[in-house]
């Protein structure tokens, strides 16, 4: 048998397509090596449960027509699943639902399988992992520290390879701190992206189903598969009609001075990875994070407390004792707020996310620290309120705000924990978080989660993502020349530097201000450099009408095969212009008029 551990969804998707991979004994192999004494699992399905789900996917038909065909994951023990126990981590709550959580069924009707529940801090309350009746769920790299919370299981099942990816859910930063102190990516979609219908609420009007994942596309993969509109969540929201994304030189917001409450390490790790991500491209921007970090006591210090006690109110009419400490404590609290506190600090919240908001109009997303510290277990039991308020000082006020947040690995620290960022976006932005995150987790030169894997490197699309047209330029609109400023303008993206075919001809044209040059199509010629950059649709004619005459925009053949939009020049204008084809490119022949 095929050793599955650490395998993306397209490894496992491959080994069934091309290399004879034979779902049922491959799952209930993997099955078989999933430990019952693992904190991380609450629930691990039985081999009848798993043939059930085997015996569903068979029925479905070819491999090939399913996204996610027999791709095993992991779902967090406050999502619905079919005859599967949820208990939210309090035993005394536990009921079987009988049918799937929206989300999980649209996971298995493309295909995928479930193998368990995991651990969780009891009913979604917490940033650390600790506070369950099933015990602390340790750190996939050093057990005396924390893997963070709330959705500690499926971050440890994906970050050990046993799922390439696995459901958590996101109030106040349950799925992006584990992801941070795991290695792995968290993916925070916006508000009403995914249905929330079949999960224990936390707080409703701000719970999100989120993805954990090895890498920044599977999460993409299993995102665009749960989303859409759906009647029965009355926080469901429908998609702008078209993405946005990151020019090529994104600008970030980073906090001005971070606290990081004694974490030297912590610190160290946000120096080194803001000089990569600056050597990377991003231009950082300091902000004052002051109504963030305002917006963020809210949810613990004002009356969001009470919306965590509304989803389990008749629960803890009988059941209080039943439940953690620290968990019964912090909703307790609902008695200090009045329907009048609640309506004031709504106000507030809204004043503060438009606030946000505009701050946020300046840079393309904000970088933060995904956590500015990383304590030990020890440490969590010795103070569990403060040190997990401290865990959320990045996070608390993402939901409050209506952002979109991604959570991506970053560095190692030099005591062998994981440190991570968080880019913040406003809602929708979803897509320009993962098309950037791609990019960089590819860079980063880590392995993937807690494996020996390394990142796989990033293979690039061969076409542009909808609405965008992809442009290939040659001569004052490449980077760093002076025409180049009017793509970043339109938020164009840069993909690639690649060649023309071998039937152009490159000319300097004469009298041009900026100096440009004219490619035409010829029957002998050579290989010319270019970029390739996306530029949006709804930008495009405002880039178009730029462009003087004898220049224009047609299509233009590569070196590969592939066909483009590009600058073309009418054959007239090169007569008496100087042929500089045998230089190859543009930057060549400006290099050549400097010595």
């Amino acid at each position: 048998m095929m050793q599955t551990t650490g395998w993306t969804i397209n490894e496992w998707l491959n080994a069934y397509r091309s290399e004879g991979l034979v779902a049922r004994a491959a799952l209930q192999d993997l099955r078989a090596q999933l430990k019952v004494n693992d904190a991380a699992w609450i629930y691990i399905v039985s081999t009848a449960e798993l043939d059930a789900q085997l015996d569903a996917l068979e029925d479905r038909g070819n491999p090939n027509n399913l996204p996610l065909y027999g791709v095993p994951f992991a779902v967090k023990d406050n999502i619905d699943v079919t005859g599967i126990p949820t208990t939210a981590a309090c035993p005394a709550f536990t009921y079987i639902p009988e049918v799937d959580a929206t989300s999980v069924a649209r996971l298995k009707q493309a295909g995928a399988i479930v193998l368990g529940k995991t651990n969780l801090d009891q009913f979604a309350t917490g940033l650390v992992g600790t506070r369950s009746p099933y015990g602390a769920v340790p750190n996939s790299f050093k057990p005396d520290y924390v893997s963070g919370g709330s959705s500690s299981g499926s971050a440890t099942t994906v970050a050990h390879g046993l799922v390439p990816f696995s459901l958590g859910t996101d109030t106040a930063g349950s799925g992006r701190v584990p992801a941070g102190f795991n290695n792995i990516v968290g993916l925070k979609p916006t508000k009403g992206r995914f249905s929330t219908t079949g999960v224990v609420p936390a707080c409703r009007s701000l719970d999100c189903v989120s993805v954990f994942a090895l890498t920044v596309e599977d999460a993409e993969t299993v995102a665009n598969i749960m989303e859409g509109f759906d009647a029965t969540d009355g926080y469901s929201r429908v998609a702008p009609a078209a993405a946005t994304y990151f020019s090529s030189k994104p600008h970030f917001g980073i906090p001005a001075s971070p606290n990081w409450f004694g974490d030297t390490q912590a610190e160290a790790a946000w120096l080194e990875t803001l000089e990569n991500i600056s050597a990377f491209g991003a231009e950082l921007v300091t902000i004052d994070f002051t109504p963030m970090f305002t917006l963020a006591q809210l949810l613990y210090g004002g009356p969001w407390v009470a919306e965590r006690h509304a989803a389990i109110a008749e629960f803890m009419q009988e059941h209080a004792a039943d439940m953690n400490d620290v968990v019964r404590g912090i909703v307790e609290n609902a008695v200090n707020f009045s329907a009048t506190d609640a309506y004031r600090a709504e106000y507030r919240r809204a004043d503060l996310a438009r606030e946000i908001q505009l701050l946020m109009k300046n840079v393309d997303a904000l970088l933060v620290p995904t956590s500015p510290r990383h304590p030990t277990i020890a440490e969590v039991n010795a103070d569990p309120v403060v040190v997990n308020s401290q865990l959320g000082t990045y996070t608390n006020f993402v939901n409050l705000a209506d952002c979109s947040a991604l959570a991506l690995p970053a560095t190692m620290r030099a005591d062998g924990l994981p440190f991570g960022i968080t880019l913040i976006a406003p809602a929708w932005q979803d897509a320009a978080l993962a098309a950037f995150g791609k990019k960089w987790h590819s860079s980063v030169n880590l392995s993937l989660g807690a494996t020996t894997k390394p990142t796989p490197t990033l293979a690039l699309k061969n076409t542009a993502p909808q609405g965008y047209v992809r442009l290939a330029v040659v001569g004052a609109h490449l980077t760093g020349m002076p025409l180049n400023v009017q793509l970043q303008e339109r938020k164009a993206i840069f993909v690639e530097s690649t060649y023309t075919a071998s039937n152009y001809r490159l000319f300097a044209l004469p009298n041009t201000t900026p100096p440009k040059p004219g490619l035409i199509r010829a029957a002998e010629g050579a290989e010319i450099i270019v970029e390739l950059w996306d530029v949006p649709v709804q930008h495009f004619g405002s880039f178009v009408a730029l462009i003087p005459a004898p220049l224009g925009i047609g299509t233009l053949s590569l070196h590969d095969g592939r066909e483009v939009k590009g600058f073309i020049c009418e054959g007239a204008a090169v007569n008496g212009a100087t042929d500089i084809t045998h230089l190859g490119g543009w930057r060549t022949y400006i290099k050549s008029l400097q010595k």
